[in-house]
């Protein structure tokens, strides 16, 4: 079984009987066709980086779950058919590295960012420069 990401935005126009029914049915969907949830992510209403459909807001799910290559077509078939999903994105994840941090993100933990560090050093050294002029 491979490791994916779905991200699915709903109409923001939906009561909250309405989201859920219509996130039963896409979890419905998934176990269906043999996924294995992993973890559910409700990130809630939020605004949308551009308008879709005239929508300026959707309410936000992220579901990180394993399944087989074939089921995904019959689980991104059924999306694109439901009139409430306005965007959503499937991302796959293939090497060690990835399924590592698929396994971070699935389990809550948010990833490091080792980056972080090195920024922090540069930007100290320019303000003792400064000091000593």
């Amino acid at each position: 079984m491979r490791h994916y990401e779905l991200l699915f935005v709903l109409k923001p126009t939906l009561t909250e009987e309405e989201v859920k029914a219509k996130f039963d049915f896409i979890k419905d969907i998934m176990e269906k066709n043999g996924c294995q949830i992993k973890s559910i992510d409700d990130m809630g209403v939020r605004k949308l980086a551009y308008e879709i459909q005239k929508f300026e807001r959707g309410h936000y799910f992220v579901i990180y779950y394993q399944a087989e290559p074939a089921a995904i077509a019959e689980i991104l078939r059924n999306l694109r058919l439901t009139e409430e999903v306005i965007r959503f994105l499937n991302v796959k994840y293939e090497n060690k590295r990835e399924i590592a941090n698929w396994e971070k993100l699935a389990s809550g933990k948010k990833a490091k960012k080792e980056e972080a560090p090195a920024k922090e050093e540069k930007s100290e050294a320019p303000a003792e420069e400064a000091k000593s002029e």
